[in-house]
């Protein structure tokens, strides 16, 4: 009688220890992570990525502006937003471009021009920024002064193209020549002249960036 006893205690142990093991209640999502709280958000205030800035706004680089910029540089009779010169609005990448493809079209005709090109470049933009400063009472920015005169030195890239197929030699490509030189000058100024507010001084200025680009319309024309 002993020996059953002892043989049936541990087997009514396991018994009941499974039905206590069943009865209980265990949730089947104990190791799943917890709903999303819908009243969480980022250190900056977005809730999600869909009211996340563009790439291009983080990045300072506004494509309208360069548009309308690159527009007003082939049109300077166009009507011009001041809020386009502001000191924030620096640009850079514009004007780099328009330097490249100057040389890259003088390198196609057969003159290499790099050096020059950006050499008289920043000793220009230098100048210009520190004239533009001692004549103006707001003065400006020295990355917004290459920022203009890059983007004005759209025409002579487009001179600098012609020059591939028509020979600038002679009298017929130096008025050629002289007419993209003025229009260069003409777009820059007007951009100063918004930028400061400088109407009255507007051909004091335009006058050194006449000079500036005619070293540019030197260089395409031998």
């Amino acid at each position: 009688v002993s020996t059953q006893s002892t043989g049936q205690c541990p087997r009514q142990f396991v018994e009941e220890a499974c039905k206590k093991l069943a009865m209980s209640q265990v949730s089947p999502h104990i190791f799943s992570p917890p709903p999303p709280n819908p009243n969480w958000s980022s250190p900056n205030g977005a809730t999600d990525f869909e009211n996340e800035p563009p790439l291009l706004e983080e990045l300072g680089i506004n494509p309208e502006h360069i548009w309308k910029k690159t527009l007003f540089a082939l049109n300077p009779f166009k009507k011009l937003e001041r809020e386009l010169m502001t000191n924030h609005d620096t640009d850079m990448a514009g004007p780099l471009i328009f330097c490249f493809l100057l040389g890259i079209f003088l390198l196609l005709s057969g003159k290499i021009h790099f050096g020059y090109i950006y050499g008289v470049g920043t000793i220009g933009c230098l100048s210009m920024y520190l004239l533009l400063n001692l004549m103006s009472e707001e003065g400006i920015d020295i990355y917004q002064t290459v920022s203009i005169l890059g983007y004005c030195l759209l025409p002579m890239v487009l001179l600098s193209f012609l020059s591939l197929s028509i020979p600038l030699v002679g009298v017929f490509g130096y008025t050629i020549s002289a007419f993209f030189v003025l229009w260069c000058a003409y777009s820059a100024s007007m951009m100063f002249v918004v930028a400061l507010s400088m109407k009255e001084q507007r051909f004091l200025i335009a006058y050194p960036i006449f000079l500036l680009y005619a070293c540019f319309g030197l260089f395409t024309i031998f």
